[in-house]
Formats: C-alpha cells, structure tokens, sequence
C-alpha cells in the first residue's frame, strides 16, 4: 500500500499516523533522508571547525556562525539560543578566546556586562572556511536547476520554522 494510501491521525492527531502507528512511506523516506544529512552535516561540521583552527571543537563552530550572522552577544543570549547552559557557554568562549578566535568588550549599554564577538582574526578564518563551502554546495549542486534549489531551500526554511514552534 502506498504511503498516500494510509494517511490518517493517531490518538495524537499528529499527521502521518494512522491508529495501531503505522507509519506513512514518505514519512520513513523523510526520516531516512534527515538521518543521513545530519550526520553529514555534524561530519561536515567538524571537518569545517578544524579548518578554522585545528584546536576548535566541532560544536564551537556554531558560535562563529552566530556571532558572525547576529554580531556581538553576551554570553547569557548564546547560551540560551544554544539552549545549553552558562558553564558550558563559559567553557567554549574561554577555548574560543583562547584560540584568538573572539574577544570580550564592555557592553555599552549596561558597563557591568560584556559582549562576544568575533576578532579580526576570527572573521577571516571563518569567511574563508564558510566561502569554500559554500563552492562546495555550488558544486554538487551544479547540475540542479535554479528553481530546484530555490525549492529546497524553501523547504528546509518551512521546515526549520515549524521545529521552532
């Protein structure tokens, strides 16, 4: 039976699912798929993290995204979009200042706080590192159509802001 066959709600109402859980083909296929690129990705990641600097730990390379996309932070914002906690936070920006990667600088809006951001050093270890995956993506995209594309990246987006809800 086709997955389109057996759609449904379970007691949860969640779609998908129909009762005694069985499953939707596509929703198997989805998660298969999701599977397999994020273990690419958290590979990918760490790959990337070492080519910043050697020393930097896979899930510190995340920081330098959002440092670089949202710009200065406190520690206490970071830690709460991460949704880890404050010693954690601590432990990474310590390595990352250590590794010259980013800086601390007085919050001018309250002098009693601090804000992170990226050293000069940092930016341009991380653009470069970011640039040259982005040609990577170029690559193995290349023979896609631009609306394709488009579409997948429409797709995760809807798909990244539903998982926030």
């Amino acid at each position: 039976m086709r997955g389109a066959d057996v759609h449904g709600s379970g007691s949860d109402g969640e779609p998908g699912f129909m009762a005694g859980s069985v499953v939707d083909h596509e929703f198997l296929a989805l998660e298969r798929e999701l599977a397999v690129f994020l273990r690419r990705a958290r590979a990918t990641s760490g790959e990337m993290a070492r080519e910043v600097h050697p020393d930097l730990e896979a899930a510190a390379y995340g920081l330098l995204v959002r440092l670089e996309s949202a710009g200065s932070q406190r520690a206490t914002d970071l830690a709460a979009y991460f949704g880890v906690g404050k010693a954690t936070m601590s432990r990474q920006l310590r390595a990352l200042e250590g590794l010259g990667l980013v800086a601390r600088e007085t919050d001018p809006a309250d002098g009693r706080a601090s804000l992170v951001r990226l050293t000069d050093e940092g930016l341009a270890r991380f653009r470069s590192v970011r640039d040259a995956r982005r040609g990577r993506y170029a690559r193995k995209l290349a023979g896609w159509d631009r609306t394709e594309v488009a579409e997948l990246a429409r797709l995760l987006h809807h798909f990244n802001e539903r998982a926030e809800e």
